[in-house]
């Protein structure tokens, strides 16, 4: 696999801006779409919002200084894309917690891409209860195996905050599915 450091030095030359973003595309893509998609479980809107953080990726490599690795950089746009979206919906349907459940579970039957059992939408729907900031931090934690000190680059904050909003989030889950299982 390329390096980061390549792809920005391919990019840099001039002539080869196209070739080395896909480059990035190729290497990120993935990590990116499951990031996405652990916050917001929809197929569609995980693409969607995939597509929106490499627009913006595109649009805004040029001025990338290298202050942070690439990787975060680009977790960083992903997760504020992300984030925005989520709060977006939230203000445009006031659901309640129970038919919230339901949602959650019928959108995740639903889902083609979707194969996980009783447990699994479970834990979905428990993740999907959490405020904000705990659930990206948890998802980014448990499901991408994102280091904090990662993490403090995307998110801002401590080390320490954030291992607190994944503790606190972590032990809400685990009671909650104790309760239920």
């Amino acid at each position: 696999m390329v390096e980061d450091q390549d792809i920005l030095d391919i990019y840099r030359e001039g002539g080869k801006e196209e070739y080395a973003f896909n480059l990035l595309v190729r290497k990120y893509q993935e990590r990116l779409y499951w990031h996405i998609r652990q916050l917001v479980l929809d197929h569609e809107q995980a693409n969607d919002l995939l597509q929106n953080t490499l627009v913006k990726a595109w649009r805004y490599l040029p001025d990338f200084r290298g202050d942070s690795k690439l990787f975060t950089w680009l977790y960083k746009i992903a997760t504020n894309e992300t984030l925005t979206y989520l709060k977006r919906e939230r203000l445009k349907s006031f659901i309640s917690l129970s038919n919230w459940d339901d949602k959650i579970g019928r959108q995740l039957l639903a889902d083609e891409y979707f194969n996980g059992d009783e447990l699994q939408i479970a834990l979905h729907k428990e993740i999907q209860k959490l405020p904000p900031k705990q659930r990206t931090v948890f998802t980014m934690r448990y499901f991408d195996e994102v280091k904090y000190e990662d993490m403090v680059e995307i998110l801002g904050g401590t080390e320490g905050s954030l291992k607190a909003s994944y503790h606190h989030a972590y032990n809400k889950i685990k009671e909650n599915l104790k309760r239920q299982f």
